[in-house]
């Protein structure tokens, strides 16, 4: 029983360990400040932006999944809700919000309550001017464990609209044949899982002092 009591102590410190562990970052941690490309791994197509406008709905700037994997108009920035709160190399908790800011363009993943074109589910567009939009560029990052690590399917869920961000394969004609709607679905299923895929990824640091804030 003597050895007993001295190894319990040892036993619970070990699990202590190992809990406390659990909680810290992984190298493969998404983090604040990251350029990156989100593969909806249901069809396979990365998340995409460009200079083309929709001709129903809000008339904004269009977001579309694409096949090619080195197109340089798939890229975003991971920011936060507002400025100051998501800090350059902070890794993204799961249920933390975030902005999707179009590198190319400098416009936001955004949805509101406009009808999407092919499949009439809602529209998701890119708004605002250098980064700065509106409430509705907000979106909640939905995983299962502690951080969304780049290994990961995610969801993204819309705070103002509460939809979550969706492919379900519709395919546009002219002047973007071949590329799929992206909208709004109100259920999770797995057409809105999406993986972070080719990218500049910022070392993750719990240490914000050593940071620039975005």
């Amino acid at each position: 029983m003597r050895g007993g009591r001295h190894l319990f102590p040892l036993v619970l410190l070990t699990l202590l360990r190992g809990l406390c562990h659990g909680r810290e970052p992984s190298p493969g941690a998404v983090t604040c400040g990251s350029v990156l490309k989100l593969l909806n791994t249901r069809h396979s197509v990365r998340l995409h932006s460009h200079e083309v406008k929709y001709g129903s709905g809000s008339g904004q700037q269009s977001v579309t999944g694409v096949e090619a994997s080195d197109d340089a108009n798939s890229y975003w920035r991971i920011r936060g809700k507002s400025d100051g709160s998501c800090q350059r190399g902070t890794p993204v908790k799961c249920g933390q919000a975030i902005r999707l800011t179009h590198v190319n363009t400098g416009k936001n993943l955004h949805t509101h309550h406009f009808p999407s074109p092919l499949s009439n589910n809602q529209e998701v567009s890119a708004f605002g001017d250098d980064g700065e939009g509106d409430d509705l560029d907000i979106w909640i990052v939905q995983c299962s464990g502690t951080y969304w690590e780049r290994d990961d399917a995610v969801r993204f869920k819309h705070v103002g609209t509460e939809v979550f961000l969706s492919i379900t394969g519709e395919q546009y004609g002219h002047p973007i044949r071949g590329q799929r709607e992206v909208h709004g679905m109100p259920a999770a299923n797995h057409h809105n899982y999406w993986k972070a895929m080719e990218g500049v990824f910022i070392k993750p640091s719990m240490d914000p002092a050593k940071h620039d804030e975005l």
